[in-house]
């Protein structure tokens, strides 16, 4: 019964544990986004934008306005 029980819960946790760890991963990277444009730049470039400063601005202070919680 052992042999079917421990596999379960340490799938669980680690399955838990992992999404607290890139909940955590992917708000500090938006927090370095907003102090460096050029992450920010680099982000929109992958996506298929290019931004001008006006833009960069813009972005930024939205997403500053916006506060990570």
């Amino acid at each position: 019964m052992w042999q079917w029980i421990i596999p379960i819960v340490t799938l669980l946790v680690g399955g838990i544990g992992g999404f607290f760890v890139g909940v955590y991963y992917l708000r500090k990277q938006l927090e370095n986004m907003q102090n460096n444009p050029e992450m920010l730049q680099q982000m929109a470039k992958q996506m298929g934008y290019n931004m001008n400063k006006n833009q960069m601005t813009k972005v930024q202070q939205m997403m500053k306005k916006q506060k990570l919680k």
